[in-house]
């Protein structure tokens, strides 16, 4: 098949590149910044010569956004939406004007358009959307109206003759650097990795093996559309979560951290503490619906395969640096 990846090149898109080439698709990526021959560039907001790769494509995964990763100031809020809602509003124009369009538009999205709640998990038929809880920062309802407009500038497309998927993904845990696995390890590591503001928080995650054999399955899978979590069965507090990925790291005490010390944490590494106070308890219920089975529906389990694999693309790093020539 001939897959286009706009937004390819974040920790997402190169987990997704990486599978479905060395799967033998053809895989297009759409990116700001081409570094390689099978590169396009586009600003994710007009049309310009990459839509030409969508016309005949067998597949669109848009994965365009500017990084969460980063601290929620009105500025970063703003760029969010615009980044998000743009890159999905000029993938539909582009479906739209192919003389052959796709079959399938996989269109990100996010977990975090569900409510913050400890009381029972969300699924896309039960869950509750958020936005007016009380009790937590006015802000973080102006995530979930982004999540929101995200889909909602997919569901407008006019695109008829393409099959619209959106993904309402958990935390893709993969060992690659920079990524959100990589961003708590290096906390476990170091000893921080205790429980924050209580811990009593869900953490919602999903390998990224089934990721990938999560997108697999809906482009095979023509009779499903809308929204679909991505998410592993098991949804965690944060202190049951941490503990399980220091056990995997073999480190026995993580420090407890309060929500002050989680503000001047998230300061310093220039995140937001909505990334590790907002409580998202998130199953798939379309998924396994439809017949999907985790390869890693828990996260001790998860949390190991993900650990040897790190610490082996460390050794391997180590030993190809320490290499004469």
């Amino acid at each position: 098949m001939k897959i286009v990846l706009p937004g390819g090149t974040g920790q997402v898109g190169t987990v997704l590149d990486r599978a479905l080439s060395a799967a033998g698709h053809e895989v297009v990526v759409l990116t700001r910044r081409p570094r390689h021959p099978r590169d396009l560039a586009w600003d994710g907001v007009t049309l310009g010569p990459w839509a030409e790769a969508v016309d005949g494509a067998d597949v669109v995964i848009n994965l365009a956004g500017r990084s969460v990763s980063c601290r929620y100031t009105p500025e970063n809020l703003r760029a969010m939406m615009d980044s998000r809602v743009d890159s999905a509003r000029v993938v539909g124009e582009a479906v739209a004007s192919a003389r052959r369009p796709p079959k399938v538009w996989l269109q990100m999205s996010t977990a975090t358009i569900y409510a913050h709640r400890f009381d029972a998990a969300n699924d896309e038929a039960t869950g509750a959307i958020g936005g007016t809880e009380s009790g937590v920062p006015d802000y973080w309802a102006y995530s979930v109206e982004i999540a929101r407009n995200w889909e909602r500038a997919q569901t407008e497309a006019a695109t008829p003759g393409t099959r619209k998927v959106a993904l309402r993904a958990a935390m893709v845990m993969s060992p690659d650097r920079g990524g959100v696995f990589d961003m708590l390890s290096r906390l476990a590591r170091l000893g921080l990795g205790g429980p924050v503001a209580g811990g009593g928080q869900y953490v919602s995650w999903i390998h990224d093996e089934d990721f990938v054999r999560a997108v697999e399955f809906l482009i095979a899978r023509e009779d499903v559309e809308g929204a679909v979590n991505l998410a592993a069965p098991g949804p965690l507090p944060q202190r049951d979560f941490m503990r399980v990925l220091r056990r995997a790291w073999g480190v026995p005490v993580g420090m407890p951290a309060s929500r002050w010390m989680a503000e001047v944490g998230a300061f310093v590494l220039r995140s937001d503490t909505e990334l590790l106070l907002k409580s998202r308890r998130v199953v798939s219920g379309r998924l396994e619906d439809a017949g999907f089975a985790f390869a890693h529906d828990g996260w001790e389990e998860a949390a190991g395969d993900l650990v040897r694999r790190a610490r082996g693309a460390r050794a391997g790093f180590r030993s190809s640096a320490g290499a004469g020539g």
